[in-house]
């Protein structure tokens, strides 16, 4: 009788239990996405901090152009009159524009280097000052996963466009710096480029082949 009564407290129990829960309610997933390495880029102290990157460097980029148009010159005269010269005179013109291929060879790896570290530093400390706001804005708006589609190889295989929040992060990133809008770059024959669009969220990407 006692095994019994015990027996059929532990069913009670578990039946109570398991009707507990079954009228617990599911947690429901609101899920974004983001393209982050373009909302760091497409901020304001982004587009001001890369800006003047680019003017920092322009010098030297406008000294490698002189290099390689004074070479590309030099080539073309060796062409044109390398058969009227004496062996030793168009070795020795050979032997300088290679001398200044070289050159110019060293002074591009050098500008990509210095260049390619300086824009790294300043992207890494901008983008953990968005990834800040990010963070906060997800947790306002009730995200419980963001997932960064800036990747060429990204998991998302589909994703709504009301899903994406770049264009959100960019806003709120941009009121909380306080930094404006840099001046827009004057139009160009070709049309001025104005900054990146900011990549969609895939519609329908397939799955990579294995």
């Amino acid at each position: 009788m006692m095994r019994s009564l015990v027996i059929a407290t532990l069913l009670a129990s578990g039946m109570v239990l398991g009707a507990a829960a079954q009228t617990q309610p599911i947690a429901t997933s609101k899920i974004a996405v983001v393209a982050f390495q373009v909302a760091v880029a497409q901020t304001n102290e982004g587009e001001r901090n890369f800006s003047d990157l680019k003017k920092k460097y322009a010098p030297r980029e406008a000294q490698l152009k002189a290099q390689d148009d004074e070479i590309q010159s030099l080539t073309k005269q060796l062409q044109a009159t390398g058969t009227t010269l004496s062996e030793a005179d168009r070795a020795g013109k050979a032997r300088s524009i290679d001398d200044k291929k070289k050159k110019l060879q060293r002074d591009a790896d050098d500008l990509r280097t210095q260049g390619g570290q300086e824009a790294q530093e300043m992207y890494s400390a901008l983008a953990s000052k968005v990834y800040d706001v990010l963070a906060g804005y997800a947790q306002q708006q009730g995200y419980t996963l963001v997932l960064d589609i800036s990747q060429q190889q990204n998991p998302i295989l589909f994703a709504l466009p009301s899903t994406d929040i770049t264009k959100s992060i960019v806003a709120a990133y941009n009121l909380k710096s306080g930094i404006p809008a840099p001046p827009a770059a004057p139009a160009t024959a070709a049309g001025s480029a104005a900054r990146p669009a900011a990549k969609p969220a895939p519609t329908a990407k397939a799955p990579a082949a294995h």
